[in-house]
């Protein structure tokens, strides 16, 4: 089978090989009923794969159904794919077919599977494993011819250690794999993929068809794509409703191009054992946890001291050098706060000369409510009132930010 017969048919632009294996794989599982399972980013244009193995199978006079597996609510995907009796749930005024029973000796197109319910992938795997499927509502076991193509754009094997996919239908579906590669993986098609799209978007409104300058092409070509073909796509109609200039210059690409190479730069990503905060009101709160436990330790220090000498003159320098050190401690960690450090100096004469002065220990209130309640007076107060902006700046939504003004009365 001609190969560009096939690109031609389906309306597949490209060259890569990564491409070229694809088609072939798909082209040659086509005449057998075994399950195929498409990976690929999102974009990739995976939809296009199980199209080819109906139409080169000898079901290809029968039934061919996509389902989006992601879209349907969890709550009715059972009744979508295998139907339900009359009664069965609320809203079921008559019985039902569910698409495997629809698409019965024909090809059923399982898109995003990996959004399947674990309950829904039990039931799909005994209809792989027997062809066998009950309605919702129904204790009638049903047979079905259908071939399975699946297809996802998340790592399944992923999942599976998660425990968000059953491995056993994992490897019931991943009979024959097929992986479209990205369209960063398919530099030399991207030109091509741009040529085509301009030339049916200048068809479709009436207008000259848009072309690049060579700095132009080479950005087009430098970009990663994270939305692969479909965002090449996006972008190319774009470009030709909106730009009367219709040659493109580098200058004019760029912004469209939502994002620069820069952010794609690898992240740094921390160590697991590494403490991670949220928000700064987290970070916050340890620091305040961490000062009281400075100070509870202080006051046990003082407590013992005096409970030795019998009187807080008897002092040693020693014990006031380290008082004093955790003191500046609590000053630096407020370095960069609003806040004041709960430990407050004062002078105080004593009779014994080897000692300048004592502290007395003030402590402030630890509670979380009040904190968050002076946490949002401050964010409200820093931008005016705004509370949608006070809600960026508290790290919450701008629906509990109100809630919590009702809740603590700060309107």
């Amino acid at each position: 089978m001609d190969l560009q017969q096939v690109k031609q048919r389906f309306g597949i632009i490209g060259n890569a090989e990564g491409l070229n294996r694809a088609i072939e794989r798909a082209i040659q599982v086509a005449p057998t009923d075994l399950a195929v399972l498409v990976t690929g980013e999102s974009g990739t244009g995976k939809e296009t794969f199980p199209k080819i193995i109906h139409q080169y199978s000898s079901r290809k006079h029968g039934e061919y159904i996509a389902v989006n597996c992601g879209a349907i609510p969890e709550g009715t995907i059972d009744s979508e794919l295998f139907g339900h009796e009359k009664g069965a749930f609320t809203g079921a005024h008559e019985a039902r077919k569910g698409y495997f029973e629809v698409a019965d000796n024909g090809t059923i197109f399982l898109d995003e599977v990996a959004e399947m319910p674990l309950s829904t992938q039990a039931r799909l795997l005994r209809v792989l494993e027997s062809g066998e499927f009950i309605r919702v509502g129904s204790s009638k076991v049903q047979k079905t011819n259908v071939r399975v193509v699946a297809a996802t754009n998340v790592n399944v094997l992923q999942a599976v250690e998660t425990g968000k996919f059953r491995e056993d239908l994992y490897y019931r579906l991943n009979t024959v794999p097929i992986k479209i590669p990205p369209l960063r993986e398919r530099i030399d098609d991207i030109h091509l993929l741009f040529r085509k799209f301009t030339a049916d978007f200048a068809d479709k409104f009436q207008m000259p068809p848009l072309t690049l300058t060579p700095d132009a092409r080479a950005m087009l070509e430098r970009f990663r794509w994270p939305g692969n073909v479909r965002q090449l796509k996006n972008i190319t109609e774009q470009l030709s409703i909106l730009e009367e200039n219709r040659t493109i210059t580098a200058e004019t690409l760029r912004r469209y191009l939502p994002e620069s190479e820069d952010a794609h730069l690898p992240a740094l990503v921390g160590r697991a054992d590494e403490q991670s905060f949220a928000s700064e009101r987290e970070i916050l709160y340890k620091v305040l946890f961490d000062m009281k436990n400075d100070v509870n330790d202080l006051k046990k220090l003082v407590h013992d001291l005096m409970e030795q000498k019998g009187d807080h003159a008897q002092f040693t320098k020693d014990h006031a050098r380290i008082i004093q050190s955790i003191y500046s401690e609590q000053k630096n960690d407020y370095a960069d706060t609003d806040e004041t450090p709960m430990i407050i100096t004062h002078h105080a004469g004593t009779q014994n000369h080897h000692i300048q002065d004592t502290e007395e220990f003030v402590e402030e209130s630890l509670s979380l409510e009040d904190k968050e309640v002076e946490m949002i007076r401050k964010a409200l107060q820093r931008h005016n009132g705004k509370r949608k902006y006070a809600a960026e700046d508290l790290g919450i939504s701008e629906r509990t930010l109100y809630r919590k003004i009702k809740e603590y009365n700060l309107e």
